[in-house]
C-alpha cells in the first residue's frame, strides 16, 4: 500500500500539509469541504506537492517535518529547489 504526504495551497495563500493512504479521495474531500477544520474555511485549495511513502509512519513523519518549515522552505520544496532547502536548513541551525 502507498501512503502520501501532501501540501495544499489555500485560498488565503496559506499552506496545509497532511498525509493519506488515498490521495485522490482526500483531495476531493478537502475540495468539497467535507473535512472539518483548516481547509474547510480556506477554499478553494490546490494540490501543490505530494510524495509517496511505503508506510504510514514515513508519510506522517514527512508531514510533521514539513509543517514545521518556514514558508520559504515550503515554497522551495514545491519548486524542488534542493539547494535552497539545504541552505535554509543550515541557516536555521545557526540561529
Amino acid at each position: 500500500m502507498t501512503f502520501w504526504a501532501y501540501m495544499l495551497h489555500c485560498a488565503d495563500r496559506s499552506f496545509y500539509v497532511g498525509h493519506s493512504d488515498n490521495l485522490e479521495q482526500r483531495i476531493a474531500q478537502h475540495e468539497s469541504g467535507e473535512i472539518p477544520g483548516y481547509t474547510q474555511t480556506r477554499l478553494p485549495i490546490k494540490l501543490v506537492w505530494s510524495q509517496a511513502f511505503g508506510t504510514r509512519m514515513e508519510a506522517l513523519e514527512a508531514e510533521r517535518q514539513i509543517k514545521g518549515w518556514s514558508r520559504a522552505k515550503k515554497l522551495a520544496l514545491i519548486r524542488e529547489d534542493w539547494t535552497l532547502i539545504s541552505s535554509l536548513a543550515r541557516s536555521n541551525k545557526e540561529k
